[in-house]
């Protein structure tokens, strides 16, 4: 699972009532991968409205990835912005782990880098 991924991901467990703490799902004992993909400057900078700047910043320090703190006010001109963005959400697989949830506690199970975000009928 690549961070863009992670990124849009929020739990939907019913009793989970706190939607401060629903997203961004907290990662666990993860096995990180890193694997080469062809950078698309202009995919980049048209993800950028749409990527959760603050979760995706917090999600890499827990990670130990580097990535600035904010995002430059021109990103298409900033060559080492692009490769930063780049490396964290297309090139960052998660392999193995898990993703907990701050506000109900509920794991996502991540296996073969897919998550599996299926609940049982009664969280529903």
């Amino acid at each position: 699972m690549r961070l863009i991924t992670h990124n849009m991901l929020k739990c939907h467990v019913k009793n989970c009532t706190d939607p401060d703490k629903q997203f961004p799902l907290r990662f666990k004992d993860v096995q990180l991968e890193q694997i080469d993909a062809e950078r698309n400057n202009e995919f980049l900078v048209r993800m950028l409205p749409r990527i959760d700047w603050p979760a995706l910043s917090k999600t890499t320090k827990e990670l130990d990835i580097t990535l600035p703190e904010t995002v430059p006010g021109n990103p298409e001109d900033d060559e080492e912005f692009l490769q930063a963005l780049h490396t964290a959400i297309l090139e960052t697989h998660i392999k193995q782990g898990s993703m907990l949830c701050d506000g109900c506690g509920h794991e996502y199970k991540i296996t073969n880098g897919i998550p599996n975000m299926l609940l049982a009928e009664h969280e529903i």
